[in-house]
């Protein structure tokens, strides 16, 4: 119940602005037993990028395995179901990595590690998808340049309260891949 409430609130106010007892609260959780479990905040913040990440991955190998699919149809169901996800939420939740990233100078030291970490497992799953149709260079290239592009969609359309800048950057990367 932590875990969870701990992302519903970091995707929504970072790790900053979330004060333990606000998140005990919601998670009606005694603020003892927040102790047995965590060492500190920071420790928290870090399961929490865990399992944020074992769920996100889990979601990419079911998008982009899909060996039944072109990797552009792959990918474009990635970003078709991040999209509703993110309009389920009314685009008050972002994606925890990138939220997490945008507050890096505040964060604990092992965040930066930690973060670059779930990036790069990302980046390999999307660069796997890609090598049905690239060779392993250019697939790696352009695995990089869809998660930095995409971060910036999704941190766009939170601003905006809309999905389109996620449409703007999908359809330029879908036409990215259809000249590489």
């Amino acid at each position: 119940m932590l875990i969870r409430t701990g992302v519903q609130f970091l995707t929504e106010r970072g790790f900053v602005a979330t004060g333990l007892d606000s998140l005990l609260k919601a998670a009606c959780v005694p603020k003892g037993s927040f102790y047995y479990y965590f060492d500190s905040k920071e420790d928290f913040g870090l399961k929490i990028i865990e399992a944020y990440a074992r769920y996100f991955n889990a979601k990419l190998d079911r998008c982009l395995n899909d060996r039944n699919l072109s990797s552009r149809d792959r990918i474009r169901n990635f970003m078709e179901d991040a999209k509703s996800g993110m309009i389920r939420y009314d685009f008050r939740r972002g994606c925890l990595i990138g939220n997490l990233g945008q507050e890096l100078n505040a964060l604990p030291g092992p965040f930066r590690g930690a973060l670059n970490e779930v990036m790069r497992q990302w980046e390999a799953r999307m660069a796997s998808c890609l090598t049905d149709d690239y060779d392993a260079d250019t697939a790696q290239k352009l695995a990089v340049f869809f998660w930095i592009g995409w971060e910036g969609a999704v941190l766009r359309a939170r601003l905006e309260g809309s999905a389109q800048p996620l449409d703007i950057f999908g359809d330029g990367f879908l036409a990215l891949l259809e000249r590489a």
